[in-house]
């Protein structure tokens, strides 16, 4: 199943995290009501994600920012690595189930767009490793909405599969370039284009850099360059490359059918 996982899941204990995850509750446990729920604390580490980095996610901050100790944290969380695995799948709530109706090119794109705004809403999950899935209920779901999007049109299980996940893998890597130019605009107080301004005259000045040497480099940068204003544009690659992913998949559909 293609998903996010937390950088680093090996400590991890698979049956508590899926229990918290489906919310299925233990024991009740003896003493006074807890003041406040697992929920709560998803809501924090989100809320301290959103506003820094997964860095920021520590059982310290978190409760902190909670008001509490840091020890009765564990009361409703094992651990950050289990606490990152329901942040992911609680987010994962917000992806909107394509319109019905639409055909498969439309609903994917429709997928992968809300993907791409997703990533840029919460940059941190791009900071989440990708080789196992959370198994939460918000995944399980958009698995099922992304996989509905391409049933039928003449693809084995497999070939589904691999195709959500090429589709998430672009999504993914665009949107970490956009939110990496961003940061970097952020960090440097330059733009692309102002940062351009500054070494093109540095590099006029040196002759081996001279375009007649670099024909093909200069003559296709330049035309990226006055077309995005910027080296690249992270936002025209996710769409240009989802569009080359969709008609080598509509290729594929229609030989099959003929």
């Amino acid at each position: 199943m293609s998903g996010v996982s937390t950088e680093d899941d090996g400590g991890t204990d698979p049956r508590r995290v899926i229990e918290l995850l489906w919310g299925v509750s233990g024991p009740p446990r003896r003493g006074p009501k807890p003041k406040l729920t697992t929920a709560d604390v998803v809501r924090a580490g989100i809320t301290l994600a959103d506003a820094g980095s997964l860095d920021a996610v520590t059982i310290r901050h978190v409760a902190e920012h909670l008001g509490v100790s840091p020890m009765s944290l564990y009361t409703y969380v094992p651990g950050r690595d289990e606490l990152l695995e329901l942040m992911i799948d609680h987010v994962r709530s917000e992806l909107p189930t394509p319109e019905p109706g639409l055909g498969w090119r439309a609903a994917l794109t429709a997928i992968a767009e809300a993907a791409w705004d997703h990533f840029h809403r919460h940059p941190w999950l791009l900071e989440a490793a990708t080789t196992r899935s959370v198994l939460g209920p918000h995944t399980f779901a958009h698995y099922e909405h992304e996989l509905r999007a391409i049933d039928g049109i003449g693809l084995d299980d497999v070939e589904m599969d691999s195709v959500i996940t090429i589709v998430n893998g672009l999504v993914r890597a665009t949107a970490r370039t956009s939110v990496d130019a961003a940061r970097l605009v952020r960090a440097s107080g330059l733009t692309d284009l102002q940062w351009w301004e500054r070494a093109a005259p540095v590099l006029a000045g040196i002759p081996a850099a001279d375009a007649a040497n670099f024909p093909l480099a200069s003559r296709v940068g330049q035309a990226a360059g006055e077309t995005h204003n910027a080296a690249s544009d992270a936002a025209h690659s996710f769409r240009f490359g989802l569009a080359r992913v969709l008609d080598g998949i509509e290729a594929l559909v229609s030989e099959r059918q003929r």
